[in-house]
């Protein structure tokens, strides 16, 4: 999820409070302030911008699938750009990941008929209260409807629409449960919130993430690409191969720098006190939340 989304979703005293707050509950995303956007990138394969997690579209002749669904409040606008590509219904829904910016739309989608997709981890997690510790923020147990009722271990393959789409899950990167999702003929690829343009990386240590896992599920896509692929990121603008290698790469020497720090005797604090940056596409952002999660993920490894 990127700072954008959560500024929208998060009250602002919660953000500025975290450390001594109780969680709190997330507040909806108002659908009238949002404007869905949709960039076609081969036959029968889309992308929708909005709030939250970008929206892969397989549409054609078997119907339409989704890759994430972001706020429940977007599903009739969501709906309504994806009815401009094609009039039939949502076959499918594969989540790449449990957040609710990815994922608030499954119940709606799911009582429509749609059939909810993703790895074993992400219905765990949705089953039971969760917590994203690091945004100070708690999610009540998700209705049965919005739960995956398909799920898998390693992965699963969809052959539809004259493509087929092959997802695979990558482990202990920005969650537990995290999945890539690659269009084969379509040469597009998917990487959820593994690969985030809009912010620096998020990694949710709390729902079983790790910096060293983001890299390796970095190195994971990186496989699947080549020169042509065009890569939808969890968020931001439509990017490269070229982008995610510049990113993989920005994220592997940001670890080695606090691990630097972190052999030099710095504490946490000390390192959150040097206000580390990162490059995003709109320019640089602060980096304190990826400091925290590199020096823990450290700390932990003691």
């Amino acid at each position: 999820m990127n700072r954008i989304a959560v500024a929208a979703v998060l009250p602002t005293a919660a953000i500025l409070m975290a450390a001594a707050a109780p969680p709190t509950t997330p507040a909806p995303v108002d659908p009238a302030k949002i404007e869905i956007t949709t960039t076609k990138l081969a036959p029968g394969v889309a992308v929708l911008f909005g709030a939250g997690g970008n929206i892969g579209v397989s549409y054609g002749v078997d119907g339409t699938v989704f890759v994430d669904d972001q706020f429940a409040p977007l599903t009739p606008k969501i709906l309504a750009a994806t009815k401009a590509l094609d009039s039939k219904a949502v076959k499918f829904v594969i989540n790449t990941h449990w957040h609710f910016d990815h994922s608030g739309g499954n119940e709606n989608l799911g009582k429509e008929g749609s059939v909810i997709v993703a790895h074993d981890n992400v219905r765990r997690r949705m089953s039971a209260e969760g917590i994203i510790e690091e945004l100070n923020a708690k999610f009540p147990p998700s209705p049965k409807a919005a739960l995956p009722s398909v799920t898998f271990a390693e992965g699963v393959n969809l052959h539809l629409n004259d493509d087929a789409l092959k997802v695979a899950h990558v482990r202990a990167a920005h969650t537990d449960g995290d999945s890539i999702v690659k269009w084969e003929k379509a040469n597009v690829l998917h990487m959820g919130d593994v690969f985030n343009r809009s912010g620096a990386p998020f990694v949710d240590r709390s729902s079983g993430g790790s910096v060293a896992g983001m890299i390796a599920a970095m190195d994971a896509g990186l496989k699947l690409a080549d020169d042509k692929t065009q890569v939808i990121p969890g968020h931001g603008p439509m990017s490269t191969k070229a982008d995610m290698q510049a990113y993989r790469d920005a994220l592997a020497a940001f670890n080695t720098r606090i691990a630097a720090e972190v052999k030099a005797g710095k504490t946490q604090d000390q390192i959150l006190a040097m206000k580390l940056t990162w490059k995003a596409a709109g320019g640089d952002v602060p980096a304190d939340r990826l400091v925290r999660s590199a020096y823990q993920d450290l700390a932990a490894k003691k």
